[in-house]
């Protein structure tokens, strides 16, 4: 059992931090909660994704606050999601009974109730008896904000200068003036409830009796398989797809359509070292390539509210000196994401800084242009055809383009070492320009066509003469270099060169050699490519599907099938991902990562179609 001592934080089996894989998500499109295997909520953030945390003993055990929930005798704890869903079961066995718990967030439309993001445990005891222990710790603020607790009437309120949570419980509560804690048992067939609540002048402490969780665990069991119904894919692998879908679906933002990245901040890319970033954002990149993979499934109306988002928000009206798109902005469409550190949490595991906001937002990354356009060109193409304003929106981006392609930028993979000439940058470019001109050809819309074209064909010949390494006899990270980068994975994926030119299955072999490591790869090599950061990291998981997708399609069908394969045995116990896979196999970075799972979602789409 988790619990708070003079030590801090320690989980049921003694460690202050248990793997990052040994987690669950939760949420209701608009924020998410992880729960730990041993039933403590140890991630949460209210009212919104990149709000500050209640619960963050995942980064600092004594700090942090968590919500414990658990049997008050040794047990084995196993976890599944109701399927077909984002209902999370966590099971405890023990000698003298067995209990589940049932995690999740109602999702619901009505502004009041939505703006509750009611969190409900439901405890059920289902064979012999059970003694539980709960203990609620929130800790506001990322922990620098003090507050007070009210007991009365079957609730608690805590309460502190930003925010206020109720904490309502079928079973006696008490509280020692900072956190509320329970004690109770369990029989077969007995249940116990606890929901927390957000409240404010306007939504008050509001009961969750049996009855009533019993309906919410009915209605969001319904919301999830409605949703999931509309999947067209019926592959080999609808298990990981689906549950990828569900993540995917998890990370969106409702109230606007924006999609983050993950739903962490600082979970390490190495443990110890200082590669640890916020992610609760809206990457361009990583939103426009999730609703390719949402639209490949058939789920179009994500695709129809992110192209709201990027329209209401005049993404693609910017007008800053680095051109009218910026990296990645914040779930409201908010532009300035200031980094700092918050110097009073240890890390995951001491591994510090834990950073709030992401300084990367200010880098020029020119490959964001291929993302976006690609994104607007799959919607006019599966979805609804564009606006007419929608397509003078792309038209000057696409204008801006043919006169700034060809600089110096921070790249894919956001170094902090200085802007080069990356190749993976100038691939994109490309991409924009090209499914820009197919647009304008397919629609008979209004474009500057021998422009674009020009400056299109400038760029395929600049990768064809300076990308391309003789030596190596493969393309390369930068243009004149004999560096390698998994990036260029997404060459053939991207339609720029056939999957089977002999200049790309050299590239391909060259790939595997440097940069795989029994079906997984790594980004780059940062002692032959100094990205200005100190230490190493695991293999980048979406490069890891993309290699599974450039084997489909050169042909290598076996080598893919069997590389996919082992990369699933990498999922955690639930099916999900995040950014990386360490030395031993360990899940490090961000989690859940969305670039993992739409990664899985495109190559099991194209290895089923290769396998006929």
């Amino acid at each position: 059992m988790a619990q708070y001592g003079a030590g801090g934080f320690e989980h049921m089996d003694g460690s202050r931090y248990l793997p990052i894989s040994e987690h669950g998500l939760i949420g209701d499109l608009r924020t998410a909660a992880l729960v730990a295997t041993d039933g403590t909520i140890d991630w949460y953030c209210c009212p919104r994704f990149d709000a500050p945390s209640v619960f963050a003993s995942l980064l600092d055990a004594d700090r942090g606050g968590s919500f414990e929930l658990s049997a008050d005798v040794p047990t084995r704890t196993r976890q599944f999601y109701f399927p077909d869903t984002n209902v999370l079961i966590t099971r405890f066995f023990a000698a003298d009974g067995v209990a589940e718990i049932q995690d999740f967030m109602p999702v619901v439309d009505e502004s009041r109730e939505a703006d509750r993001h009611r969190l409900i445990r439901r405890v059920v005891c289902v064979r012999g008896g059970l003694p539980f222990r709960a203990k609620v710790a929130p800790r506001f603020g990322y922990g620098t904000e003090s507050h007070t607790v009210e007991l009365g009437g079957g609730h608690a309120v805590f309460r502190s200068p930003s925010l206020s949570l109720a904490l309502t419980a079928t079973v006696p509560i008490e509280t020692d003036g900072v956190d509320v804690s329970s004690h109770f048992k369990l029989l077969e067939g007995e249940s116990a409830v606890f929901a927390l609540d957000r409240v404010s002048a306007d939504t008050g402490p509001r009961a969750c009796p049996r009855w009533e969780a019993e309906r919410q665990f009915e209605a969001t069991v319904r919301f999830w398989r409605h949703w999931l119904s509309r999947s067209q894919y019926h592959g080999r692998w609808r298990e990981m797809v689906h549950r990828s879908a569900l993540v995917l679906k998890l990370l969106t933002y409702a109230p606007t359509g924006a999609i983050v990245a993950a739903p962490t901040t600082s979970l390490p890319e190495q443990i110890g070292g200082e590669r640890n970033w916020d992610y609760r954002y809206v990457w361009v990149r990583d939103a426009a390539f999730c609703i390719y993979a949402l639209l490949r499934l058939g789920f179009t109306s994500e695709a129809e509210a992110f192209m709201g988002f990027i329209s209401e928000h005049g993404i693609m009206r910017g007008t800053k000196e680095t051109g009218p798109l910026q990296i990645m902005y914040g779930i409201d469409g908010s532009c300035d994401l200031p980094e700092y550190e918050l110097r009073h949490f240890e890390g995951y595991l001491g591994s510090a800084p834990v950073r709030v906001g992401n300084a990367a937002t200010g880098q020029l990354q020119l490959d964001i242009y291929g993302a976006l356009v690609d994104s607007v060109y799959l919607y006019d193409k599966w979805g609804q055809p564009i606006s007419s304003d929608h397509w003078d929106e792309v038209g000057a981006v696409v204008d801006w383009l043919c006169d700034h392609w060809d600089q110096a930028d921070e790249g894919i993979w956001e170094t902090r070492s200085g802007r080069r000439n990356f190749v993976y940058s100038r691939l994109m470019c490309w991409v924009a320009l090209e499914r820009a001109i197919r647009m304008a050809n397919r629609r008979g819309l209004p474009a500057d066509l021998p422009r674009w074209q020009q400056s299109r064909d400038a760029i395929y010949r600049q990768i064809m003469a300076r990308g391309w390494s003789a030596e190596r006899g493969a393309f390369v990270q930068a243009l004149d270099d004999h560096v390698l980068d998994a990036s260029l994975l997404m060459m053939p994926m991207a339609k720029f060169i056939s999957p089977t030119d002999p200049k790309w299955l050299s590239t391909l072999d060259a790939l595997t050699t440097d940069l795989v490591s029994d079906s997984l790869v790594y980004r780059y090599d940062p002692a032959a490519s100094p990205d200005g950061l100190r230490g190493s990291e695991g293999t980048f998981s979406i490069c890891s599907f993309w290699y599974v997708e450039a084997l489909a399609r050169a042909g290598r069908l076996e080598e893919a099938r069997l590389a996919f394969e082992k990369m699933l045995t990498y999922a955690n116990h639930l099916g999900l991902f995040a950014e990386e896979i360490g030395p031993t196999g360990e899940q490090l970075g961000n989690f859940p990562q969305a670039f993992t799972h739409l990664s899985l979602i495109s190559a099991a789409f194209n290895l089923d179609r290769a396998l006929g």
